[in-house]
């Protein structure tokens, strides 16, 4: 019988864990809805919880999972229904993108190699590996390029800090980058936000904005696959 406590205890944990994974993937799913909810219940206090998650994201390699693209777009579509001013989001938002990157280039610069030889499991090889490639084949242009790329988003300005990028060419395209992020998905949310069929199945765009930003790699994948088979 007191076989089965252990059991019972690793059952209930697994169905806690389920539970949260659900919890949050419905979250991002339907973030237009839930940003809704917090402009209700939060009012003005809406745009700084706006701001941390964007300067979060880029800010902080230990939360490449937060949303950028969607939650870009989401804040345009909920223009339509709620009282939220755009102009004041796209600019805290853009300061939370430019903050983000500069304070995460900071870190790389001063605490990188450290990060990763203390903290494999929060600052994985393989994260670190990939915005290596980027760098490889696109350069300095990674930061930009970077900003509409899930996960080497968070880890880009990290590893140029950790190469040593000149700070003022770092800064250019920085700025470059997070203009251009934010200046186009919260203008593209809203007007796409307010066509019915994608108010209806915003799940839907949300993947589609996932998958649209995942063929970058996607792409320099199968290259290198393509690469590698050909006879040399």
């Amino acid at each position: 019988m007191s076989n089965i406590f252990p059991l019972l205890s690793c059952t209930s944990s697994a169905s806690a864990h389920d539970g949260r994974v659900k919890e949050i993937l419905d979250y991002f799913l339907h973030l237009d809805v839930k940003l809704g909810e917090l402009v209700a219940a939060y009012d003005a206090w809406v745009y700084g919880i706006l701001f941390a998650i964007i300067f979060c994201e880029t800010g902080l390699v230990v939360t490449p999972f937060l949303p950028g693209d969607s939650l870009l777009f989401a804040v345009g579509a909920i223009a339509h229904s709620t009282p939220i001013n755009l102009w004041y989001c796209g600019v805290l938002m853009f300061i939370a993108a430019v903050l983000g990157d500069f304070v995460n280039y900071w870190i790389g610069r001063s605490a990188g190699r450290w990060m990763m030889k203390t903290f494999p499991r929060i600052v994985k090889k393989q994260h670190i590996d990939k915005t290596h490639e980027f760098f490889e084949k696109y350069g300095g242009k990674t930061i930009i390029i970077a900003r509409f790329v899930p996960i080497v988003r968070t880890f880009a300005p990290f590893v140029a800090g950790m190469g040593h990028m000149d700070a003022r060419k770092f800064m250019s395209f920085n700025v470059s980058g997070a203009l251009l992020w934010v200046g186009l998905l919260i203008p593209v949310g809203y007007y796409f936000g307010a066509i019915p069929v994608v108010k209806e199945n915003f799940e839907l765009v949300v993947f589609g904005i996932i998958g649209f930003s995942l063929l970058p790699m996607v792409f320099a994948f199968v290259k290198e696959k393509l690469k590698s088979q050909t006879p040399q």
